[in-house]
C-alpha cells in the first residue's frame, strides 16, 4: 500500500478521496525538522502547504518517498535541489489558488484606498468620524506589477475591470496580453500609485524592494505583497513610511512566519493579514482536487 503523509492541513475531502481509492494516508501537522526527520522514513508521498519546510536534512531521511507535492504556488519551502539529487520529484499547485490570491490582493487595495479596517475600528469603538476617512477611487491609479504570471494576470484583469492602467515588469516574458509590459523595475516604481508583488523567494528577488526602491516611488504611492515574505525588506519599508516616503502597504506574507515582532505592526498606515490568501473554500477545494490528481497519476496503486 503506498503511503501518504499530509503534514499541513489539506482539504478534509481530498484526505477522504484518497483513502477510498485506497492510499494509507496519515495527517500529522506542526512538525519540526526533528520530528520530520524521524516520520518521513517508509512514506512514499508528503504534502505541505506553506509551514512545514522540506529540508535537506529531512529529504536525506527519506527511504521510500517519490514525490514531495506542495498544495498553493510556489515550492520556495522545499529543497528542490536536495529532493532532485535523492531522486525525489516535486510538484505543485500552482494554479488552484491564484484566483483567491489575487482577489485579496484587490481587496488590500480598495481597503488601503478606503480606509476600511480603520472606519471599522473606528465605528467598533463607538465613533462617528465621517470627515476623518476620506479616501481616493482606485480607477484611474496606475498598479504597478512585479511579476505577471497566474496570479499577476489574474489581478491585472480584475484592475483593468474598475478602470485602473495596468504596468508590469517580469524580465522573463517578452508580452503581456493585461496591460503594458515596461522594461524595468524603476519604471514601475516611478509611475504606480499601487505596487504589487507576484514574485517567488529566491535569491534574485529577496529584499527586491528595499531603501533604494522605496526613494524612487511616489509618497502617495502603496505596496501590497501577497506573494512571499522576505521579496519586501521589512524594516526598510517601516521606516519608508515613518518618513512619508511611501504612503503604505497591504502584507499578506512576511519574513518570518508568525512574525515575531516585526517592524510593520502598529504602522497606521498599514494594514496585515495573516497569510490568508488561498484561505477561500474554493480554493482549498481546487488545491485538494489537484492533489488527489497528481497523486493518482505518480503514484499509483
Amino acid at each position: 500500500m503506498k503511503r501518504i503523509l499530509v503534514c499541513d492541513p489539506i482539504d478534509e475531502k481530498a484526505v477522504a478521496r484518497l483513502r477510498e481509492l485506497g492510499y494509507d494516508v496519515v495527517v500529522k501537522t506542526g512538525m519540526d525538522e526533528d520530528e520530520l526527520v524521524r516520520t518521513v522514513p517508509g512514506f512514499h508521498c508528503m504534502i505541505v502547504r506553506s509551514a512545514t519546510k522540506v529540508t535537506a536534512r529531512v529529504i536525506e531521511a527519506m527511504d521510500e518517498m517519490k514525490i514531495v507535492l506542495r498544495g498553493g504556488v510556489g515550492i520556495d519551502n522545499i529543497d528542490s535541489a536536495a529532493a532532485k539529487a535523492k531522486g525525489v520529484k516535486v510538484r505543485n499547485t500552482p494554479g488552484a489558488s491564484s484566483r483567491a490570491v489575487a482577489e485579496l490582493t484587490v481587496g488590500l487595495m480598495f481597503a488601503l484606498a478606503r480606509h476600511i479596517t480603520k472606519a471599522d475600528a473606528s465605528m467598533q469603538a463607538g465613533k462617528w468620524e465621517k470627515k476623518k476617512f476620506k479616501g481616493t477611487e482606485l480607477a484611474g491609479k496606475t498598479l504597478g506589477l512585479i511579476g505577471s504570471g497566474r496570479i499577476g494576470g489574474e489581478v491585472a484583469r480584475m484592475a483593468r475591470a474598475l478602470g485602473m492602467e495596468v504596468i508590469a515588469y517580469d524580465p522573463y516574458i517578452t508580452a503581456f496580453e493585461h496591460g503594458e509590459l515596461v522594461s524595468s523595475l524603476d519604471e514601475v516604481l516611478t509611475r504606480a500609485d499601487y505596487v504589487s508583488l507576484h514574485v517567488p523567494l529566491t535569491d534574485e528577488t529577496r529584499h527586491m524592494l528595499s531603501a533604494e526602491q522605496f526613494a524612487k516611488m511616489k509618497p502617495t504611492a502603496y505596496v501590497v505583497n501577497c506573494a512571499r515574505g522576505g521579496v519586501v525588506d521589512e524594516a526598510a519599508f517601516a521606516k519608508a513610511v515613518r518618513e512619508g516616503t511611501v504612503a503604505g502597504g497591504a502584507f499578506d506574507v512576511y519574513e518570518q512566519e508568525p512574525p515575531a515582532d516585526t517592524p510593520l505592526a502598529g504602522l497606521d498606515s498599514v494594514i496585515m493579514t495573516p497569510h490568508v490568501g488561498a484561505s477561500t473554500a474554493e480554493a482549498q477545494a481546487r488545491i485538494g482536487g489537484e492533489l488527489v490528481d497528481i497523486i493518482t497519476e505518480e503514484l499509483p496503486l
